[in-house]
């Protein structure tokens, strides 16, 4: 058992690396992974199994989303180490017959990957073998245009994702790219956005005595500034 951990227990890709390529066969057809994606945000997730109650919430919850994630330049892509058939009989299941939270006739019309090899998910780090050494866990990767991987996030299998979390996720790490600013504890747009800490001691001190234009400066390192709710939408949405 320890020995099969070992093999399974592959090191995920990190922030800042390039996403890992696969070719894959989807719900969709085949991809090209992440060249088909050039020019878009990505959000690649897994879960679990099909026929599964948190996954079913999870891919409803998505689906209703799709859209509001599309007009921020993101599309999605899913994944399990479930075969293509199993992938097509739990979506026409959710379709036909799951209704959850006033969600209903939901259809799931971004791309599910069959992974029955777990080729795709062991080179994600998304089987954690101490977990379950035959399913993925809830992963979540952020992938920028350029297909570099931006934020990374685990769950365990009992667990459903926050999908107003990743939404926000989004749009924070699109602002960052746009405004060239940090982003605090609980952001949202409109919220004050953070400046980086002065870099040297004249920046500082000019901080210190007032010398700050449009910021708001606790302290030397702590700077904030307002940006409008309509000025980030502008920017990380699809005119």
């Amino acid at each position: 058992m320890e020995e099969q951990k070992e093999q399974l227990a592959v090191a995920m890709p990190r922030i800042g690396d390039a996403a890992p390529e696969f070719k894959a066969v989807t719900t969709q057809g085949d991809i090209n992974f992440p060249s088909d994606y050039k020019g878009n945000w990505v959000i690649l997730f897994s879960h679990p199994a099909d026929f599964t109650p948190v996954c079913t919430s999870e891919f409803m919850t998505f689906a209703s989303m799709e859209e509001q994630f599309a007009r921020a330049n993101c599309k999605l892509v899913g994944l399990s180490v479930d075969g293509l058939y199993s992938h097509i009989a739990w979506l026409r299941t959710i379709k036909d017959k799951i209704e959850y939270r006033g969600m209903k006739d939901v259809e799931v019309k971004f791309p599910l990957i069959e992974d029955i090899t777990m080729e795709v998910a062991k080179k994600y780090g998304m089987i954690q073998p101490n977990e379950d050494t035959t399913k993925a866990v809830r992963a979540v990767f952020f992938i920028d245009p350029k297909g570099i991987i931006r934020t990374i996030i685990y769950y365990p299998l009992s667990l459903g994702r926050n999908f107003d979390e990743l939404y926000r996720v989004l749009l924070a790490l699109k602002t960052s790219d746009e405004f060239g600013v940090a982003t605090p504890a609980d952001w949202r747009p409109g919220d004050d956005v953070i400046i980086s800490p002065a870099g040297s001691c004249g920046s500082a001190q000019n901080r210190m005595e007032g010398k700050k234009g449009d910021m708001d400066c606790k302290d030397w390192f702590f700077c904030t500034k307002k940006i409008n709710e309509d000025d980030i939408m502008k920017k990380v949405l699809k005119k």
